[in-house]
């Protein structure tokens, strides 16, 4: 009688191995939570633009002897796109031209408006400027006043 040594893995050796595999994936899965982590950066982008935006309305007011560009309320309203449909928005159009301040008004990471960048300035009475993302996720809440 021939003894016939046979090499290889069982059906079940593979499954096990496939099975730990699929454990230890789902397990890095959770750990990232990829969901956070695409929600932080978002985040991160709007802290970016409300600097920008505030900067350039700010850079605006230094070269015209204080004067804010002309429409900020002291109600939060939200600033209109580049280029967009400006009713009932702010129009900072003034930063863009020539793109002296800005390039283009910055948006919303999600592009949450239509005409809107999602973003929104205001005024208070004592002529100090807040621009507020009011779309930041994760219960953050992200405004810059200067």
């Amino acid at each position: 009688m021939k003894n016939i040594n046979k090499k290889g893995f069982t059906l079940l050796e593979i499954l096990l191995v496939v099975a730990a595999i699929a454990i230890l994936a789902g397990i890095v899965i959770v750990a990232i939570n990829p969901g956070k982590q695409l929600a932080d950066t978002r985040n991160a982008q709007r802290q970016v633009n409300v600097n920008t935006i505030l900067n350039g309305v700010y850079q605006y007011s230094i070269d015209n002897k204080g004067v804010l560009p002309v429409g900020i309320t002291q109600t939060p309203t939200e600033i209109c796109k580049t280029g967009g449909n400006c009713l009932n928005l702010i129009d900072l159009s003034v930063l863009t031209t020539n793109e002296t301040y800005l390039t283009a008004i910055p948006t919303d990471p999600t592009g949450v408006s239509a005409n809107g960048t999602g973003y929104k300035i205001q005024q208070s009475v004592n002529g100090r400027i807040t621009i507020s993302a009011p779309s930041a996720e994760q219960g953050k809440t992200i405004s810059v006043t200067r």
